[in-house]
């Protein structure tokens, strides 16, 4: 072959590989595919799954001494931080999507994180065009709208990923009357002397502030106490998720050896069957009678009424621009910059999935305190590695009136609580006056309960 006619082959060859590569970096899928199907090809080209799932597609070059270190090192903080594998599986079955994941998929395309330089300068195809991003962010407030029906949201943020809590949730106001009862009774507790509100105390913000609650005899448990206010928009109870409902949590602590020690729930039927007034009342609700199930029940029917609405943040959200301050808007807006809103999200910003407490650094190495059983999280309940440290996101509704603060009950403040987020989620030291704003932003978060402003014996 002559020397012109190589040159010719060779120019072709390039042009062709460019076209190629022109071709993938501006693909955008069709739009007579349905908009799961559309975003399903975003995420395939986008690679994705090669590091955000448990079994990554690793490239060929994961082998290779130098660029393979790289790679598992991106594959290991991508799985820890998103693991996509539960999304993909909603996308395929038509399924709503977790609003956690909604609010990392929006999160990243609009910093522009995802895909990596040095991925899509390997993988051309994997870039994001501004006709990609285009059709990702409608459908993540397509699928939000999906999720959420407050209508009373203000236009400026109907798609926001935090949202006002309902002012009441339908429950059968005679189950309501009982479980408020149950709820107050000691005799649920093998001494009598332990009750619901004696750690979930509701003049004391659900909680009772104590780093870990007292049960019978003086007994301390390991793990703080979440509040019980709004729990009904919680996805799983407790902080390892080991009850799915309500009543299901109401079922642990009467047979928790530490804190109500009851041998079984006979012992607290027997001592209840003694009340003939109490039976009366119970048995025309629940024609069956006292048992385990009709007794959770009714605790969790009451439970679904202890929620805090209109709280100025909310006021906010429905248009009364002036509920809260500049500086407080400003810390909302740092809230939402710092990734705060890709977990704590929804009516009660947070409780819809489990994060690692730990992302950017080593916690548990640095707290200064012997390791726990408790601290193993969700871990305790699945025996699967990825779910050690691993805890449900607790949510950060009437968040002042709650301390101490995390699992281990270590953060005193929310000044802490903040700084240590920072650190430990994100890798970085936030100067004081972000601190301060976003730790205004949650001082907004205090909501009414039967109409007035909840407050905190302890505090107030």
């Amino acid at each position: 072959m002559k020397k012109g006619t190589k040159l010719i082959v060779a120019l072709l060859v390039v042009v062709a590989a460019l076209a190629v590569t022109y071709r993938l970096m501006h693909r955008v899928p069709s739009s007579d595919l349905e908009a799961n199907a559309q975003m399903q090809q975003i995420i395939t080209d986008a690679g994705c799954l090669r590091c955000h799932t448990s079994t990554p597609d690793l490239p060929f070059y994961a082998s290779m001494p130098v660029a393979g270190k790289i790679v598992m090192e991106d594959v290991s903080d991508a799985y820890r931080a998103f693991d996509m594998t539960q999304m993909e599986k909603d996308l395929k079955e038509g399924r709503p999507i977790n609003p956690v994941d909604l609010a990392k998929v929006e999160k990243v395309i609009l910093d522009g994180k995802m895909p990596q330089a040095k991925y899509y300068l390997v993988h051309w195809g994997s870039s994001f065009n501004d006709a990609k991003k285009e059709v990702a962010l409608s459908w993540v407030k397509n699928h939000r709208m999906g999720l959420y029906t407050d209508l009373a949201v203000a236009s400026d943020f109907i798609n926001e990923p935090v949202r006002p809590i309902a002012d009441s949730i339908a429950v059968d106001v005679r189950k309501v009357v009982l479980g408020e009862l149950l709820y107050h009774d000691t005799r649920l507790s093998a001494d009598n002397t332990v009750s619901c509100a004696s750690c979930h105390g509701l003049d004391t913000g659900g909680v009772d502030n104590k780093q870990y609650s007292e049960g019978v005899g003086g007994q301390f448990g390991g793990v703080n106490a979440p509040t019980v206010y709004n729990a009904a928009y919680n996805f799983v109870q407790f902080w390892d998720g080991r009850a799915g409902t309500l009543a299901e949590q109401a079922a642990g602590p009467p047979l928790n050896p530490v804190e109500m020690a009851c041998e079984s729930f006979n012992q607290i039927i027997d001592k209840l069957a003694e009340d003939k007034n109490f039976v009366l009342a119970f048995t025309e609700v629940y024609p069956d009678g006292l048992s385990e199930k009709n007794i959770t029940n009714a605790i969790e029917e009451f439970e679904k009424t202890l929620l805090t609405p209109n709280s100025r943040f909310d006021r906010y959200l429905k248009g009364e621009k002036e509920a809260i301050s500049t500086d407080e808007i400003a810390g909302y807006e740092l809230f939402k910059k710092y990734d705060c809103a890709t977990c704590h999200v929804g009516e009660i910003l947070g409780g819809q999935s489990y994060e690692l407490i730990g992302v950017k650094g080593d916690y548990f190495a640095e707290r200064q305190a012997e390791m726990t059983e408790e601290d193993n999280g969700r871990f305790k309940q699945t025996q699967t590695e990825r779910d050690r440290h691993r805890f449900k996101v607790p949510g950060l509704r009437n968040i002042e009136l709650t301390a101490p603060y995390f699992h281990d009950g270590s953060m005193a403040t929310m000044d802490d609580a903040v700084r240590a987020m920072a650190k430990y989620q994100l890798g970085i030291d936030l100067p004081q006056p972000e601190v301060d704003k976003i730790v205004g932003f949650l001082r907004t978060l205090t909501g009414e309960y039967k109409g007035k402003l909840l407050t905190n014996k302890n505090i107030i």
